[in-house]
C-alpha cells in the first residue's frame, strides 16, 4: 500500500492497491463455463466453483441483473429471489463480473473463460495499439478483425468438439456479430426474437440431448435501466418480466439438468449533479488524446510524454472519489486478471479511473447517448460487480 497522498484541498487520494479486485480464479464470471465444462466430463477444464456436476446445463444471462438490485426488490421478482442463500431452500451466490463491469468484456469472460487481461476486451472502448482512434468493442466499430483481436477458443467451440451438444439461444440480431463469433460460438446459433420463445427453445435444446450445453440471453433490462434507472417504475415492471421468463424455464427443465441465472453487471442511478463533463472540463482534459471506456470506467490515453501529468491531474481532481491509477498500477493490483497478454497491454489507458462514489466521468459532445443514460456501471462498487449465481436443479 502506498502512504497516504492528499489532493490541494486535503481531501484523502484513494489506493488503487485498496480496490475490491475482482475474484478472477475463484468467484468470478469467467469461473462459470469451465466449472460447467469440468461438471460435464470435458478434458481441459477444472472447476473452481462448488457446483455440483450435471448431464444438461442452461445457463441464461440477463443483461444488467445485478445481485444488489435482486436483493433490493423481492416483491417484483419473488422467484428469483426463491433462490437466494436467504431464502428456504436457496443456494445462490454473488459472483464478480470483471473490470469493467460492461457488457463487452463480461460477455468475453464468460464465453472464453478468461479474465480481461487474456481475452482483450478490457473496456467499452479502448484505444487500438499504434493508431490515435478507439475501438468500440460492443458495436466492433472500427472492424477489426475478430479473431485476431480475441485469438482465443470459446468455452463453447471446446464443449462441442468433446462431444456435447451445444446452442446459443439468443436474439437473430446478435447470429453473426463480431462478439458473437469471438465470445459465445460453439455448437448451433438459433435465433429467437420473444424472450418466451427463448426459454421454450432452450428448454427442449436440453431434453434433445443426453449431454447439452445451452445458453441464452435477454437484454431488455439493461436497456430499460440505462433509459430510465434502476430506481423506476419501468425498470421494476422490466424485472418482474424477467423474473417471470427464469420461472418459465425452470418450469420445463428435463431430468439430469442444472440451470443458472446470471448477469454481466449491475447498474447505478448517477444524478445529473454528481456528474462531471469532461468535455468541459479544461483541467481533465490536459494532455489527453483519447478518453475510452465508460462513464463509472475510464481509460484514459494520453499524448506522448504527458502520462505522468495526466494521472496526477485526474489523481488531484478525482482521486478521492475514484481509484484512479496508471496502467501497471491497475494490472498489479488484479483489476484485469492474474496475467495481462502483450496484445492488451497498450488498449489499457496510460490512467484508468474506476468510480468508488457516486459520481461519473461523462462527455456530452463526444459521447451524447451514453452521457444522456439515467443508469451507468463499469466500476468495482458492489451494486455493479456483484451478479447472481442462482442455481435451479432437475434430479
Amino acid at each position: 500500500m502506498m502512504p497516504h497522498a492528499f489532493d490541494h484541498d486535503g481531501f484523502e487520494l484513494l489506493d488503487p492497491a485498496d480496490a475490491p479486485a475482482p475474484g478472477y480464479g475463484s468467484g468470478s464470471l469467467s469461473d462459470l463455463l469451465p466449472t460447467v465444462a469440468a461438471g460435464l466430463g470435458v478434458d481441459g477444464f477444472t472447476a473452481t466453483l462448488p457446483l455440483a456436476p450435471a448431464d444438461r446445463v442452461c445457463v441464461f444471462l440477463v443483461d444488467g441483473l445485478g445481485w444488489e438490485l435482486i436483493r433490493r426488490h423481492p416483491d417484483w421478482a419473488p422467484f428469483l429471489t426463491s433462490l437466494l442463500p436467504s431464502s428456504l431452500g436457496g443456494t445462490g451466490r454473488p459472483l464478480t463480473a470483471g473490470f469493467p463491469s460492461t457488457t463487452a468484456t463480461s460477455l468475453a469472460s464468460v464465453g472464453t473463460g478468461l479474465p480481461p487481461g487474456l481475452h482483450g476486451l478490457a473496456g467499452y472502448t479502448v484505444a487500438i495499439p499504434g493508431r490515435n482512434r478507439l475501438m468500440n468493442q460492443l458495436r466492433w466499430q472500427p472492424p477489426e478483425d475478430p479473431h485476431s483481436w480475441q485469438p482465443y477458443p470459446t468455452v463453447f467451440e471446446r464443449v462441442h468438439a468433446a462431444g456435447v451438444a451445444t446452442s446459443q439461444v439468443s436474439s437473430p440480431l446478435f447470429a453473426q456479430t463480431p462478439l458473437t463469433r469471438i465470445a459465445l460460438s460453439g455448437g448451433q446459433f438459433l435465433g429467437r426474437t420473444t424472450g418466451e420463445e427463448r426459454m421454450d427453445l432452450a428448454a427442449s435444446q436440453l431434453a434433445a440431448s443426453d449431454r447439452a450445453l445451452v445458453y441464452t440471453y435477454v437484454s431488455e433490462l439493461d436497456g430499460t435501466g440505462h433509459r430510465y434507472g434502476v430506481d423506476s417504475d419501468e425498470w421494476r415492471l422490466m424485472l418482474n418480466s424477467v423474473d417471470r421468463l427464469a420461472l418459465r424455464l425452470a418450469e420445463q427443465l428435463p431430468p439430469r439438468s442444472a440451470m443458472y441465472v446470471t448477469a454481466d453487471h449491475g447498474m447505478i442511478d448517477i444524478a445529473p449533479e454528481d456528474r462531471i463533463d469532461f468535455d468541459e472540463d479544461w483541467e481533465l482534459g490536459a494532455g489527453v488524446a483519447l478518453l475510452g471506456g465508460e462513464a463509472r470506467a475510464r481509460h484514459v490515453y494520453a499524448v506522448p510524454g504527458a502520462a505522468a501529468d495526466v494521472f496526477t491531474v485526474w489523481s488531484e481532481v478525482l482521486g478521492d472519489r475514484m481509484w484512479v491509477a496508471t496502467r501497471d498500477q491497475a494490472i498489479v493490483a488484479g483489476w484485469f486478471g492474474p496475467a495481462v497478454d502483450d496484445r492488451v497491454y497498450h488498449r489499457i489507458g496510460d490512467v484508468v479511473a474506476a468510480a468508488r462514489d457516486d459520481v461519473a466521468v461523462i462527455a456530452s459532445r463526444s459521447e451524447p447517448g451514453e452521457s444522456a443514460m439515467t443508469g451507468l456501471h463499469g466500476s468495482m462498487t458492489p451494486v455493479e460487480q456483484f451478479v447472481p449465481l442462482l442455481e435451479v436443479r432437475k434430479p
